[in-house]
Parts: C-alpha cells; sequence; structure tokens
C-alpha cells in the first residue's frame, strides 16, 4: 500500500493531534470535575456520610481514582502525540497545549485531595495518573511527612 499524497497535512485544516489532545484534555477535565470531584467533596464534609457508608465510599473512590488514572494516561498520550507529529495551525496547537496544562492542573490537586483522604501510607500504592516525575516526588513528600507527623 502506498502512501497517498493527498493525505498531506493542509495549512488551512487543523492537525488530527491538535483536535485530539482537545477533546481529551477537556473530557479528562469534565470528568474530572463531574464524576470525581463531587464524590471528593461529599467524603470531605464527613457530615453528610455515616462511618458505615464511608468505607463503601472510599472504596468507591479508590475505583474513580484508577479511572481518573487510566484518562490521564489517555490525555498524556495524545500531548505526545501533538509533540511528535506537530501541528500547521500554531494557534489551535497553542490552545490544545494550553488546556492540557488546565487539566494536569485540576488533575494535580484531584491527586492531592485523593491521596489524603485515602490516607495512602506509600505512594507506590496509588495508581500512577502522570508521567510527571516532580508531581510524585511533591507527593511521596506529602507523605513522608504526614507520617513523621503522626504520633
Amino acid at each position: 500500500m502506498t502512501a497517498d499524497p493527498d493525505q498531506r497535512p493542509h495549512p488551512d485544516r487543523p492537525s488530527v493531534a491538535d483536535v485530539c489532545l482537545l477533546l481529551r484534555a477537556h473530557a479528562e477535565a469534565r470528568w474530572l470535575s463531574n464524576q470525581l470531584a463531587p464524590v471528593l467533596r461529599e467524603i470531605e464534609q464527613r457530615e453528610s456520610i455515616s462511618e458505615q457508608q464511608l468505607a463503601t465510599a472510599l472504596a468507591y473512590l479508590e475505583v474513580l481514582w484508577i479511572e481518573a488514572c487510566s484518562r490521564a494516561r489517555e490525555t498524556e498520550s495524545a500531548r505526545v502525540e501533538l509533540d511528535a507529529l506537530g501541528s500547521s495551525d500554531r494557534e489551535l496547537q497553542e490552545k490544545a497545549q494550553r488546556y492540557h496544562v488546565a487539566a494536569r492542573r485540576l488533575r494535580a490537586g484531584v491527586e492531592r485531595r485523593v491521596a489524603r483522604l485515602l490516607a495512602v501510607q506509600d505512594s507506590g500504592d496509588l495508581p500512577r495518573a502522570l508521567p510527571d516525575a516532580s508531581l510524585h516526588r511533591r507527593l511521596q513528600r506529602t507523605l513522608r511527612g504526614r507520617r513523621s507527623a503522626r504520633p
């Protein structure tokens, strides 16, 4: 099968990688905001949950976090693809990258809250949401600090 010369990127058409990253980042941010954040808020406001329901809520939170990690990997893969392929539309590429940064910030905030609620003893227990080593190191330091502060 030979490559079709008409399949080259056109300067007047956005690249698939740009659009893919925009869609992935949007979907992840929306899912975190609409699915995971309400569960976090409810657990953090413990007065709305009985002690019997707390264990179930935390187990559900863990399942949601595993799903969040999967979504994060998909978003990061879309970013890697955009970086590898480049873009014919610089403005769209910059928008996609800004949206990606916003999704990563939201993800990082959620990750800190999830780690706190699940009282993770070792960061190896948390599914890795990001290939971002600096966030992983910050999470490890935070968890170590909490362990050393306990009586």
